[in-house]
């Protein structure tokens, strides 16, 4: 079986920036997401680099089966994840009693039930290739988070399961990193319903930056990326912070953002 990293979520954004950190450095790839003409066309710029070319799988892994389903695929090609990058997952903004409750039940289903799956599926080969596990979390992990209630109870989910299967397979060789970027200005903004300016522009950083901090402390076996130093420093303030003012000073930009444009 060849090794090969896999990345979920790859069709935009963080996830195909990561594709192209990955490439660059020489990673045989297998790019999954559900936009598949998005995939071909990234897996063809890839190869034109001059690297090889990208397995491109379509997957809508919010689907119950549909991890499953992209093991089988991996094992009929022959195929097996020495890397894996859970990059897949969306954010929602609103009152949660207010948001569809199917799409709340469809987020948790994405950014938790999926990436589990995917982190564990392939323990023996990623331990026997010495490999690593990759998960895109957010800044939003540190903190709760009202007007994004469930985007951010999951994204702490994401946290403490890589930082406690970082400490688990520390010993094996394994790498296991976070990568939880503040605002990167991507399709998820616009899939969350986030009006411009909600967040303030000199905090955010771009795609292929968030990317290439990510590569290179996963490689270097960080067991938590976060880019940016305001950044940095805005995941400390919960720890300084009473809980009550950090959940006022959210509410507060929650309650901001209503009146933006």
């Amino acid at each position: 079986m060849q090794p090969v990293c896999l990345i979920t979520g790859a069709s935009a954004g963080i996830g195909a920036e990561l594709a192209r950190v990955f490439a660059s450095h020489g990673h045989a790839l297998v790019l999954t997401a559900r936009r598949v003409a998005k995939l071909d066309a990234l897996a063809a710029e890839i190869a034109a680099a001059g690297h090889a070319r990208p397995k491109v799988i379509a997957a809508d892994l919010g689907l119950r089966d549909a991890p499953a389903q992209l093991a089988k695929e991996l094992a009929a090609a022959g195929l097996e994840p020495a890397i894996v990058v859970n990059n897949a997952g969306f954010g929602l903004l609103g009152a949660a009693a207010d948001l569809p409750h199917d799409q709340e039940l469809a987020m948790v289903d994405l950014n938790v039930r999926a990436l589990t799956d995917l982190s564990l599926r392939w323990l023996d080969s990623i331990t026997r290739h010495r490999g690593g596990i990759l998960n895109v979390a957010s800044v939003a992990a540190f903190m709760p988070g009202p007007g994004m209630a469930v985007y951010h109870a999951t994204k702490a989910y994401v946290l403490s399961l890589t930082e406690a299967l970082h400490e688990e397979l520390k010993e094996s060789g394994v790498r296991v990193c976070a990568l939880c970027p503040g605002p990167v200005e991507t399709e998820f903004f616009d899939r969350a319903g986030m009006p411009p300016g909600y967040f303030p522009k000199f905090i955010a950083r771009t795609a292929e930056r968030v990317a290439r901090e990510g590569y290179t402390g996963f490689m270097s076996g960080h067991r938590v990326v976060v880019p940016g130093t305001v950044n940095r420093i805005t995941t400390l303030l919960p720890r300084l912070l009473p809980r009550a003012v950090t959940l006022a000073m959210i509410q507060w930009r929650w309650n901001r953002s209503k009146n933006l444009g």
